[in-house]
């Protein structure tokens, strides 16, 4: 039988083995991954022959709310894992179309591009332009229209499946936590495996391109809807803030007043004063603060970024969250299997710039290690002392049981 629209088996699968490698919960079907592989031939061949015959709608996005490092919950829209599957193929269908018009200042959510290098960047024009602009789109997963976005796809692909089944997962209702399912008719899912480069799309055009036609001469750098301009005078910050805001409304979006500031980079040098002197991006806050000249080893300000003060929160909330404590049923060696990959991903992000930033959350993670010991042996019940010194000992006879134990970051216990 002839198919509608002629989609090669092998790219079912290898989308498939890129939704595995991502992980990732369970949707409305309350499927998971393991259960997806327990029939997979067959579940992959029933997401091929309906796409192929322009038969795939898909189900209704899982709602899930989780909490913002400053304050007040994200929606996040769920799929089912055939219909990230699915949302996959079409990603592989339209990125290499996009990708080669995408800015080199965009960072976020594009192949061989990082936030570590939107902040190493941004440090460097930070000592160059007195002046940056930051800021942030109220909502923007939830708010984007979809007669722009769908203009803004059809600039880069003619493949009729491909605009058809964007279109319906932009229109696909969600069910709420009560089980009421509610249509939608603006935005695009965020956590659904196509939303981010959909995102990333509406707003090469919203602003990147607008930024490359009518302010050429200033540098900028946007990770998804987080985005810096840097500015030489604070005349020309101010105007670029306004004309910022009346792009977005525009294009039917809107600034966050609070988290769009016009910041001075006050250092050393730059004495002057300004409401704001500091600004935080992608979990670094950029400020004035003591560094080494590398040729003389001389101190002096500096504006540059640091981990910053809501990262440390959230990083000690997540390590309180496990209890270590009260795991006496768990040996050190396990802790460490646990523990050590989330350790080296704190520390591969967040020690990248001013490293000793991270060391309250180290020496956090450490007292935790402290609390279990004295838990576990009952000669140490009590004893804090005790307890440091069995640790310490331990850090010393086998500094790489832990992975910022064998970077030098036993703080706390010497």
């Amino acid at each position: 039988m002839t198919k509608s629209f002629e989609i090669p088996k092998e790219m079912i699968v290898k989308a498939y083995k890129l939704v595995r490698q991502n992980q990732g919960s369970a949707g409305i079907d309350l499927q998971s991954l393991k259960m997806f592989d327990e029939d997979l031939k067959n579940n992959l061949y029933k997401i091929w022959n309906r796409l192929s015959s322009g038969s795939y709608f898909p189900p209704p996005v899982k709602s899930v709310a989780i909490p913002k490092k400053t304050g007040g919950e994200r929606i996040l829209g769920i799929p089912t894992v055939g219909d990230r599957v699915a949302q996959m193929v079409i990603k592989l269908m339209l990125e290499p179309n996009v990708e080669p018009y995408f800015a080199v200042d965009s960072y976020g959510y594009r192949p061989n591009k990082s936030a570590i290098q939107a902040i190493s960047i941004t440090r460097q024009r930070c000592w160059k332009y007195n002046w940056v602009v930051e800021f942030d789109i109220v909502g923007l997963f939830d708010n984007i229209p979809h007669t722009l976005l769908m203009k803004a796809v059809k600039k880069h692909t003619s493949c009729k499946w491909t605009l058809l089944y964007i279109q319906r997962w932009l229109t696909a209702s969600m069910r709420l936590k009560d089980g009421k399912i509610v249509s939608r008719e603006i935005g695009t899912p965020q956590g659904g495996v196509i939303s981010p480069l959909l995102a990333n799309l509406f707003l090469h055009y919203v602003f990147d391109v607008w930024m490359q036609r009518e302010h050429q001469e200033l540098p900028w750098c946007r990770y998804a809807d987080d985005g810096l301009v840097h500015c030489k005078t604070a005349a020309q910050a101010y105007e670029i803030r306004s004309a910022l805001e009346k792009r977005f409304q525009e294009c039917q979006l809107e600034l966050h007043p609070k988290k769009t500031r016009v910041v001075y980079c006050k250092d050393q040098n730059r004495r002057g004063n300004s409401e704001y002197t500091s600004f935080d991006f992608l979990g670094y806050t950029f400020k004035r603060r003591q560094a080494e000249r590398k040729t003389d080893g001389r101190l002096f300000m500096s504006f540059s970024p640091a981990v910053s003060k809501s990262s440390i929160n959230s990083m000690k909330t997540k390590t309180r969250s496990f209890h270590i404590g009260r795991r006496t049923d768990l040996e050190l060696d396990d802790i460490a299997k646990i523990f050590n990959p989330i350790l080296r991903g704190w520390i591969n992000y967040y020690a990248q710039f001013h490293g000793s930033g991270l060391d309250p959350v180290l020496k956090h993670f450490n007292m935790r290690l402290l609390a279990w010991a004295s838990r576990k042996y009952r000669k140490l019940k009590g004893k804090k002392s005790a307890s440091r010194k069995f640790i310490e000992r331990i850090a010393i006879r086998d500094p790489n049981l832990f992975i910022h134990w064998k970077n030098g970051k036993v703080i706390g216990l010497t």
